[in-house]
């Protein structure tokens, strides 16, 4: 189980019958405000409310490495892009779809939608 504190700290919940471990993974010093995992669960996106993403892989259990940061552009999603997981695509308010490599956290294509766009 994995779960973020308030204070941008990734925590991992190792759960097995009535015991559990509890191991710190990454702090990213900003608050997360969730959490998507790969469909094949190699890696995991942090998302915080100030605009910034953070890749984390579990099996390699080191740092959160980020990948962008678009605090000033209003940003509202980002989500792992299928199949293989290498991209992930982020959207902002202004409508702006952005495509990133997960390896190196390069800008890969944008696009603007030339509408506003809401999450739900």
């Amino acid at each position: 189980l994995y779960f973020s504190a308030q204070e941008g700290v990734l925590i991992f919940y190792h759960i097995k019958d009535l015991q559990y471990e509890i191991k710190i993974c990454a702090d990213i010093s900003q608050p997360i405000s969730s959490l998507m995992f790969s469909p094949d669960y190699t890696s995991l996106l942090l998302v915080t409310d100030q605009g910034t993403v953070y890749s984390y892989r579990p099996a390699r259990s080191g740092e959160a490495v980020k990948l962008l940061d678009t605090s000033s552009s209003c940003f509202l999603a980002a989500d792992f892009l299928t199949p293989r997981n290498n991209y992930c695509v982020s959207v902002t308010v202004s409508g702006e779809v952005q495509v990133w490599s997960l390896e190196d956290g390069t800008l890969l294509s944008k696009i603007n939608l030339g509408i506003e766009v809401r999450v739900s």
